[in-house]
């Protein structure tokens, strides 16, 4: 029982005892009270603290003291009381560290009493503040916070709301503020935890929000929570195309799908991406509109398609607008335009065409090369007219024709009239462009004919013959030339040129016959010969002519002989027939009766000609026949004869070949055999003699290893021989002789090369490796053994053994085939004893001595698998920028297991199509992937780790991959009017004009999708301002230029950043700020009264306005001055007469103004001076007086200055002046500017009654023109 201040009466005392340590100071002191008990506040104290509070004095000896609960019992868990009966003091001291936070409800006090335990129990209260230190962080009552909104969710409106705790007492310590990452313009946080919308949602910028918020108190003391805000979409937007404008270029002729649309194909989608909304795609319009027809539209996938193919060459523009639009399934009112821009490109679907069906033309011949026959003219109706190769076929015609279609001369030398009249060939046109279209004319030349040609006999000499029995006028020989030239230039004279010196002949000028003139004295055993030269000439302007020979032999009797009784000769033996060894000389003269030569012995060898070529009649064989022979030869002529002996020697040729004994030789050789050892003898013979039966001998072949004794034939050992790299040698044996030309013959010789034991047996491996279970059964083949000896037979035969093994053991654990190789279990394994065995074994051949080979086997004992693999983490959170290249590592999963060898033999099983990973854990974005933020942002996979194979034991991790923003889309353009059109003004910066706003989009976040509208060259008179509104900033002139082409482009604020560019057409509207220019400032006009009649053109004014529309139409009318003679047509501008003037008796001048109006608002007009001459006599442009004589009479005897009378001429127009002078009498006389002549003095009749004076009147044209008037004053 407790009573603060009250007595507590009890026949019981207890007495409670601790024995304590105390160190330190006190927080404070105390004197105990035990007649009224007390009520004290110790002092303060930080949290935390732990040691002595209180030291009470006082206590009278032999009474006793308690700690007791004062207010809140719980207080006495924090305390104990240090006391030993019979001490007059105690200390309070701390049983645990002290804590405010736990306090608050008291705040932040701890309440105790120390109690005199006396017969009266008085209390002593105390209070012991506690002083709160910044000992707790915030807390937020959840780690996580979401939400979802409609993008049309209300601002400045409360989204969610965070909450966290601070565990400390006082203000100053657990206030808590909230700050989120990343900040945002869309979204606060108050200190409340209160989120509150800042900025209208679009779902198509942002589906989004992350948020990290952190609660912290005043010292930095802090907790964090994620808030994810999820955007939800609404059917608020239209559809839009990815382009406002696609191109597309399709070859005419064709039709089907478009097959190329630039800049990519046609895709349009719902403005909502969350909702998407399925599209229709139609045409809307296609411009020309005659082609709507020839175009299609798939409404589901929007693929245009050509329906009816079009012919460019039957289309005024090439260029054809396919306007197209998508409209929502759910409301046709929300809709999309582009326009597809389809150029129709040229396919060459016509064939080139000639201008003339056939060409015909004329050429001298002769001509020389390069001469122009004409100029063939190729067109073709498809782009760019015709555009290939122009032929002449066949390629052997002797023209040629130029790129430009000029056909020249190109081989004069056949332009031959007498050999070709006519060369006809054809010009063939092909296109250079597939498929090559062709166009063939054909083209006939008729050659003109030129005295090109000389007579040409027939033959170069005539032979004409006098017999004895010659008489006058014989035709002797008849000759003959023929001229292939036309007409007179083929026409031939014959005539005698020389060598007719007596005059035995005469020739007939046309004929070409030679007769005997006179008798020609024969002479005996002699032949006289006449040789004439005739000329034949043709008659050709300029004649040309050739000369032939005739001659005319007159014989006398005849007696053949040789001149030599011994004739010598040598021939080669195995000569084809006919060879002619000599010509045997003899003299006969042919008369009537020819002489005969023969041969007399060896006739069946050797023949004589009639000339006296002795010649062979068979082939000679110097090695089987004699080596020379004597043939006896005669000559007659029928009546007398001659012999004599002609010597032949046969010389001996090689004309046989070497041949081999053998044409196949086979020998073998042993593998070690020694460099320089003999292999074999090929021989061979020749059967000619001398040298051309010498032999030397060569060898082809062998790579090396042998060679040949060129005398003896011997083949040799030159090189090393190895059987195991090649078993034998294909040679080619050579024998050749030593004759001119040499002849040679071949045999083959076949060397094998057989074996010896000189290699050792080799293992596949130097080291094999192998690994059992520590389970296997004893028997188990663990893996084969091979080794190779390239020897041949026994030599190469290999056995397996054996020789070590380590660690070794009373009986080998393993044992090895001797033949097979194959290594199996002899014992059983235990991997804790041994885990490797280490073994040294052989292999043998069968060779004597036998050769061995050495090689070592490392078999492994496996443990067997029984604990799983250990991910790192449960989950593994990372974050990649969409731009991450194809193939990138994004981060290894560390996976562990405590079997041998670890996770090593390990793999991963997961399932996606955007990432792999590796065996070593490694994820990385697959090669055929890409990664793409504004499709999806976020990847979650389960990932198992299997650690082998087969029976592997497994585990999981959650793999959790954010995508970031990368800026990967360019801005895109809206649809933009076109042309975008202002007036035409004085615009500034102070006052601009606006021209059109244009909205960009970028689908991007962030700064990547801010978007800034420039144009891309600065431009002096347009610039855009930060809204994307086009501003003109500078004077506009339509008249000056009425369109321009702008180039916008618009950047996105990405690190680097992304551009689009299109192009803008600004056209100025009108405005009447121009008045209208008549072409001259005055117009003239005369006509003659005669000519004059109703309706007659004078003239034709003519105005022009610089301003478009109504503002450039201009009304005529006259604006000052009249006339009843002449009307104006107020459209056309036309003068004419109203009438024939037939009341019009001198010459007129007619002065108007006319005035030109536009129709503008206000109306703006211009003036012009209008003059009609209307002339009675002459339309002839200069001064005239209205008579060319005047007569007056002027009194006598008046004072100077008295008027005559007065003159008048006209300039005919009255754009000009005339002035007067008098050119006699110019002392008595004057006349001033008006043409009044007055008297410079007094006149007396008595002394002159009449005067003449000549007036000439001049005006101001250029050059000026004048006239002269007489003038006859009487006195």
């Amino acid at each position: 029982m407790e009573n603060t201040a009250g007595l507590i009466r009890t026949g019981l005392l207890v007495f409670s005892v601790c024995v304590c340590v105390v160190t330190g100071s006190p927080v404070g002191t105390s004197t105990i009270n035990c007649e009224q008990g007390s009520d004290q506040l110790v002092g303060a104290v930080d949290e935390g603290y732990a040691g002595e509070v209180e030291v009470v004095s006082g206590i009278t000896a032999g009474s006793g003291v308690k700690l007791v609960s004062y207010i809140f019992p719980a207080h006495l868990e924090y305390l104990e009381l240090s006391f030993t009966p019979g001490d007059t003091s105690a200390t309070v001291r701390t049983k645990k560290t002290l804590d405010a936070d736990t306090l608050a409800a008291s705040d932040s006090t701890l309440y105790y009493s120390v109690m005199c335990d006396d017969v009266i129990k008085l209390n002593n209260t105390r209070k012991l503040k506690l002083n709160d230190l910044n000992d707790n962080s915030p807390v937020f009552e959840e780690k996580s916070y979401s939400v979802s909104l409609s993008e049309t969710h209300q601002v400045e409106s409360e989204v969610l709301r965070v909450k966290a705790t601070d565990g400390d007492s006082s203000p100053a310590n657990n206030v808590v503020t909230y700050s989120m990452a990343p900040t945002s313009e869309d979204f606060i946080v108050t200190n409340s935890g209160a989120f509150i919308l800042k900025r209208r949602l679009n779902y198509n910028l942002v589906q989004n929000y992350n948020f990290l918020v952190t609660a912290k108190d005043n010292w930095g003391l802090n907790d964090t929570a994620t808030v994810t805000i999820n955007v939800l979409d609404f059917d608020n937007l239209n559809p839009y195309f990815s382009h406002s404008v696609y191109r597309s270029f399709i070859p005419e002729n064709q039709d089907g799908p478009f097959r190329t649309v630039e800049p990519e194909a046609i895709k349009a989608q719902d403005g909502d991406v969350g909702i998407n909304v399925t599209l229709t795609y139609s045409i809307s319009a296609v411009s020309p509109d005659q082609y709507g027809g020839h175009f299609h539209m798939d409404p589901s996938s929007g693929v245009l398609t050509v329906l009816t193919a079009l012919d460019r060459e039957e289309m005024s523009s090439s260029v054809i607008s396919v306007s197209i639009k998508a409209a929502q399934t759910d409301d046709g009112f929300k809709t999309a335009d582009a326009v597809v821009s389809v150029t129709i490109e040229d396919v060459n679907d016509n064939p080139p065409e000639f201008d003339q069906p056939d060409y015909s033309v004329t050429l001298l011949e002769n001509s020389p090369v390069d001469a122009v026959l004409f100029k063939a003219v190729v067109t073709d109706l498809d782009q760019g007219g015709f555009v290939g190769d122009l032929q002449i076929f066949p390629e052997s015609s002797p023209f040629s024709i130029g790129v430009d279609g000029t056909v020249r001369v190109k081989n004069s030398t056949v332009l031959d009239r007498e050999t070709t009249e006519r060369f006809t060939f054809q010009i063939k046109a092909t296109e250079t462009d597939p498929p090559n279209n062709v166009a063939e004319v054909q083209v006939s030349v008729s050659l003109l004919d030129e005295n090109d040609n000389s007579p040409a006999f027939t033959s170069k000499t005539y032979e004409g013959k006098v017999f004895a029995n010659q008489t006058v006028g014989m035709s002797l020989v008849q000759v003959k030339a023929e001229d292939p030239d036309a007409d007179q230039n083929g026409q031939i004279r014959y005539s005698l040129e020389f060598g007719n010196n007596v005059g035995y002949f005469s020739i007939e000028e046309n004929s070409g016959d030679i007769t005997l003139a006179k008798i020609i004295p024969l002479v005996e055993n002699k032949i006289l010969e006449f040789p004439l030269y005739i000329t034949a000439r043709d008659g050709g302007t300029m004649p040309r002519s050739s000369l032939a020979q005739v001659n005319v032999r007159a014989p006398g009797a005849s007696n053949p002989q040789f001149l030599h009784k011994v004739y010598r000769g040598t021939v080669e033996e195995e000569q084809e027939t006919g060879v002619v060894i000599l010509r045997v000389a003899f003299v006969a003269v042919d008369a009537e009766i020819p002489v005969t030569l023969r041969v007399d012995t060896e006739a069946d060898k050797f023949a004589i000609s009639s000339s006296g070529e002795f010649t062979t009649k068979v082939k000679l064989d110097y090695d089987e026949a004699p080596h020379n022979y004597s043939v006896t030869i005669s000559i007659s002529d029928g009546v007398s004869s001659d012999s004599a002996v002609v010597e032949v020697q046969v010389t001996d040729v090689n004309d046989n070949s070497p041949v081999f004994t053998s044409d196949s030789v086979t020998q073998s050789v042993p593998e070690d055999a020694d460099v320089g050892s003999d292999v074999t003898v090929v021989p061979a013979t020749d059967k000619d003699s001398s040298f051309n039966k010498e032999i030397r001998y060569s060898l082809r072949g062998g790579e090396g290893k042998f060679s040949v004794d060129p005398v003896s034939g011997m083949v040799s050992v030159t090189g090393p021989l190895d059987r195991e790299t090649k078993t034998e040698y294909s040679l080619l044996m050579v024998a050749e002789d030593q004759g001119r030309p040499a002849r040679s013959a071949t045999a083959s010789l076949l060397v094998r090369v057989s074996d010896i034991n000189d290699n050792v047996p080799k293992f596949s491996n130097a080291e094999y490796q192998g690994e059992v279970l520590e389970t296997a059964s004893v028997g188990t083949s663990l893996l084969t053994l091979s080794a190779v000896d390239p020897d041949e037979g026994a030599n190469g035969s290999v056995t397996y053994s054996i020789l070590s093994q380590h660690p070794s053991s009373e009986a080998l654990v393993f044992e090895l085939d001797s033949s097979s190789g194959t290594l199996q279990l002899a014992q059983p394994l235990d991997y804790s004893e041994v885990k490797v065995y280490s073994l040294v074994v052989q292999a043998s051949d069968g060779g004597t001595p036998s050769l061995v080979g050495n090689g070592s086997v490392v078999v492994k004992v496996k443990d067997v698998n029984n604990n799983p693999p250990e991910f790192s983490k449960e989950s593994y959170d990372v974050a990649v920028s969409e731009n991450l290249a194809s193939g990138a590592s994004i981060l290894t999963l560390e996976v562990t297991d405590r079997d041998e060898g670890g996770f090593s033999s390990g793999y991963f099983l997961y399932t996606s199509d955007t990432f792999d990973i590796n065996k070593q854990g490694v994820v990385s974005l697959r090669r055929d992937v890409t990664l793409d933020r504004e499709t999806k942002d976020r990847y979650m996979l389960q990932v198992e780790a299997v650690d082998q194979p087969t029976d592997g034991l497994r585990s999981t991790a959650q793999l959790n991959i954010t995508v970031l923003d990368y800026n990967d889309n360019a801005p895109q353009f809206p649809r933009i009017p076109d042309p975008l059109e202002i007036p035409e003004g004085v615009y500034s910066e102070d006052a601009p004009g606006e021209v059109f706003t244009i909205v960009p989009t970028d689908a991007d976040l962030g700064p990547n999708g801010e978007v800034a509208l420039s144009l891309l060259s600065p431009h002096p008179l347009f610039r855009f301002t930060q809204d994307g509104t086009l501003l003109a900033v500078g004077s506009l002139d339509r008249e000056s230029r009425d369109t321009y082409e702008l180039l916008v482009k618009a950047s996105d604020k990405g690190t680097p950043p992304r551009e689009n560019v299109t192009s803008v057409r600004v056209r100025l509207i009108d405005v009447n700020d121009h008045r209208p220019e008549f072409s001259s400032s005055s117009y003239v006009s005369s006509i003659l009264l005669k000519d004059a009649a109703e309706g007659k053109l004078l003239l034709t004014l003519h105005a022009r306005d610089g301003d478009a529309g109504d503002n450039s139409l201009i009304t005529y009318s006259f604006s000052a001055g009249s006339s009843p003679y002449l009307a104006l047509n107020s459209e056309s501008g036309d003068v004419t007469l109203t009438s024939d003037l037939a009341d019009v008796t001198e010459d007129t001048t007619l002065v108007l103004t006319a005035m030109a109006k536009d129709h503008g608002q206000p109306p703006l007009n211009a003036t012009a001076r209008v003059v009609v001459n209307l002339r009675v006599v002459s339309l002839v442009e200069g001064v005239a007086f209205r008579s060319s004589s005047y007569n007056f009479s002027v009194p006598e005897d008046q004072p100077g200055g008295a008027a005559v009378g007065t003159v008048w001429a006209s300039a005919g127009s009255d754009l000009y002046d005339v002035a007067y002078t008098l050119t006699t009498h110019a002392d008595l006389f004057s006349v001033d500017a008006s043409g009044a002549v007055r008297t410079r003095a007094r006149l007396d009749k008595e002394d002159q009654d009449w005067y003449i004076l000549d007036v000439e009147a001049v005006d101001t044209r250029t050059p000026p023109t004048s006239a002269t008037a007489m003038v006859r004053p009487g006195i």
